[in-house]
């Protein structure tokens, strides 16, 4: 199974501070798993947004089944709240694919603590 942790700032202060995805899908062999494929293009696509269109290199640890970024907080405004608007349309990519594929990923939301 993946799982999903999406961590947020608090529950007034609803900023993603960091995000974790772990695990293998196993919803098909290695090579043919539509659902890590799925999740993988959804996140590494949005890490890669991130840096192209907010100018922010997240510092993300990567192996295989095993994605993990804390969000840094920018000088610049504009370029949070692209990053934040980022992040919050991969949840909504990755809530999508849990909708049809829900025995296959986990998505979890918690508060810093």
């Amino acid at each position: 199974m993946i799982t999903i942790t999406i961590v947020r700032q608090s529950a007034s202060d609803r900023r993603i501070v960091s995000f974790a995805i772990e695990g293998h899908a196993k919803y098909a062999k290695p090579g043919k798993d539509i659902v890590c494929a799925g999740v993988s293009a959804v996140s590494v696509g949005t890490v890669n947004a991130i840096e192209e269109l907010a100018g922010i290199e997240l510092p993300a640890s990567m192996n295989n089944g095993w994605l993990h970024s804390e969000i840094p907080e920018h000088s610049d405004p504009s370029a949070n709240e692209r990053v934040q608007l980022l992040l919050e349309s991969m949840i909504v990519m990755l809530n999508a694919i849990a909708a049809s594929y829900g025995n296959y990923v986990q998505i979890r939301q918690q508060f810093r603590s």
